[in-house]
C-alpha cells in the first residue's frame, strides 16, 4: 500500500469538492493536523473513517485503498468492511472503559494515601500498612491500564492457557 499515494489521492478528492484541510477536519471530527498527516501520506485515517470518506466522496473503499479511480465495489465487500469496521471501534471502546476504570482506581487509592498523609493520625502499624497498601495499589492500578492499553494485557491470557493446556 503506497500511503503517499494514498494520500495525494485524498488531496485530489477534498479539492474537487473545494473544501479546505480545516473544512474537511470538522466534517472528519479530527484536527486539521490529521488531514494534513493523511495527505502527505506520514499517517492513514482509520477504517471507520476511510469508509464515510468514501461515501462522502462517492468513490470506492479500493479506489482510496489504491490511491486512484477504478470499478465501482459491489455493496456486499462494502458492508461487510463496515462490519468490520464497527467491531474493531467496539473493541476500542471497551479498551477505553477498562483503562479509565484501572486509572480511576489508581487515582482514587493515590487520593486516600494523600487524606491519610494530611490528617494528623498516629504512626502506628496500622496507618503505615494503609499507606503502604494504597501506594500499592495505585501503583498495580496503573500498571494494568498501561498493561491493559498496550493489548499486552492479551498477550499474558494467551500465555497463561497456553501454560494450563500443557499441565
Amino acid at each position: 500500500m503506497d500511503q503517499i499515494k494514498i494520500g495525494r489521492f485524498l488531496s485530489e478528492l477534498r479539492k474537487e469538492k473545494g473544501l479546505t484541510q480545516e473544512q474537511l477536519a470538522e466534517k472528519f471530527n479530527v484536527a486539521r493536523r490529521t488531514v494534513s498527516r493523511w495527505e502527505t501520506g506520514s499517517n492513514m485515517p482509520d477504517m471507520d473513517i476511510l469508509i464515510e470518506m468514501s461515501d462522502y466522496y462517492s468513490v470506492d473503499l479500493r479506489e482510496i485503498l489504491d490511491g486512484g479511480r477504478r470499478d465501482n465495489m459491489n455493496k456486499e465487500m462494502k458492508e461487510t468492511i463496515l462490519k468490520v469496521s464497527e467491531y474493531e471501534n467496539e473493541g476500542k471502546k471497551r479498551t477505553s472503559i477498562v483503562v479509565i476504570v484501572y486509572c480511576s482506581l489508581g487515582i482514587l487509592a493515590i487520593i486516600g494515601n494523600l487524606i491519610m498523609s494530611l490528617v494528623d493520625m498516629p504512626d502506628t502499624f496500622m496507618t503505615g500498612f494503609l499507606k503502604g497498601t494504597t501506594l500499592g495499589m495505585a501503583l498495580v492500578a496503573m500498571l494494568l491500564a498501561i498493561i491493559y492499553a498496550t493489548g499486552n494485557m492479551a498477550k499474558l491470557y494467551a500465555f497463561k492457557k497456553r501454560c494450563r493446556e500443557k499441565k
